[in-house]
């Protein structure tokens, strides 16, 4: 395992972090049990990887728990809360400091411990921010004061926020040691909005959205890359619309396409940790695997920067 300074909260963690969120859910999306879940975490701390990051909408804190039990002291911890009473596209009504710190109390019960090492504000929109930094950021320091958060994190909602309005507004304000960006070969954006933002501070990065439904097979990429095309933000005559990154593929030394958008989001300067979440053992080897593998050569990422490097508008979900 390789491991890197995680910004200025100056601790060393895994550059693979195990993401208990997405469309597995740690396999219990599909129906795994807390126990099956717990032993993807197991597997996970096996290979190495010290970072988990949770959050209490996932369901998966119980798992997490259970998987940890006895190896606390040796993780990096992040979990979440909601800003609101439901997700930010819905328009929800905001959430009170005590809710805030309700939610934060139930995340550490069934997460078994007495204290996060970052809790993150989950997805907050542009529109959201002001109430997340002068209502519930002074009950995040208070508890952070009392020893139940470390680090104090925030997350943006990438799929309805592909071009990082609302870390375009927060990062300069620089209240948070930590931040979860949307970023991958397809929506490279975060290269120019975000990343050198968070350089400049010193903040710690974790990378959502590597690999999703877009580069997780052909067939993904190819219905992608034809909306692109249809919003005439790639260039029909750069790729081939049939099978668009058959040029990674095709690489020497490339071993898949998956490999490739994992490459390419680990070696991106100001990336920290890249999230992988899966409910297969084996699979979560691949990607540790994937993730340790040495930078894109200079030929494929000058490509990818040509055909998709003004791409802001998809999240590759």
């Amino acid at each position: 395992m390789d491991f890197i300074r995680l910004g200025r909260t100056n601790e060393n963690v895994s550059v693979v972090g195990v993401g208990c969120g997405g469309h597995s859910r740690l396999g219990m999306a599909k129906g795994a049990s807390s126990q099956k879940a717990a032993d993807i975490v197991r597997h996970a701390l096996d290979l190495g990887i010290t970072f988990i990051d949770t959050a209490l909408v996932y369901g998966t804190e119980e798992a997490v728990g259970l998987g940890i039990e006895g190896k606390r002291d040796r993780l990096f911890l992040s979990t979440k809360s909601w800003v609101a009473r439901g997700p930010a596209q819905a328009g929800a009504d905001m959430i009170t400091p005590a809710e805030l710190t309700e939610n934060l109390n139930t995340s550490l019960r069934r997460l078994k411990t007495d204290h996060v090492d970052v809790f993150h504000l989950h997805g907050v929109s542009l529109a959201q921010y002001e109430h997340a930094v002068k209502i519930l950021l002074p009950e995040m320091k208070r508890q952070q004061k009392a020893g139940k958060i470390r680090f104090l994190g925030i997350t943006e909602v990438f799929a309805f926020d592909t071009d990082h309005k609302m870390f375009a507004r927060a990062l300069p304000d620089n209240h948070f040691d930590v931040i979860m960006v949307g970023f991958n070969l397809l929506n490279p954006s975060a290269r120019k909005t975000v990343l050198p933002l968070t350089i400049k501070h010193d903040v710690g990065t974790l990378v959502m959205f590597a690999v999703r439904r877009a580069l997780n097979s052909i067939d993904g990429a190819r219905e992608a890359v034809r909306e692109l095309i249809a919003r005439r933000v790639v260039d029909r005559e750069s790729v081939d619309p049939q099978d668009p990154l058959d040029f990674l593929r095709a690489t020497p030394g490339v071993k898949s396409q998956i490999e490739a958008a994992y490459r390419f989001c680990r070696h991106e300067p100001g990336a920290h940790v890249i999230l992988t979440g899966t409910g297969n053992a084996a699979h979560l080897k691949d990607n540790v695997k994937s993730i340790l593998a040495p930078p894109l050569p200079a030929a494929a990422q000058a490509r990818l920067k040509e055909i998709f490097g003004a791409v802001d508008s998809i999240s590759g979900n």
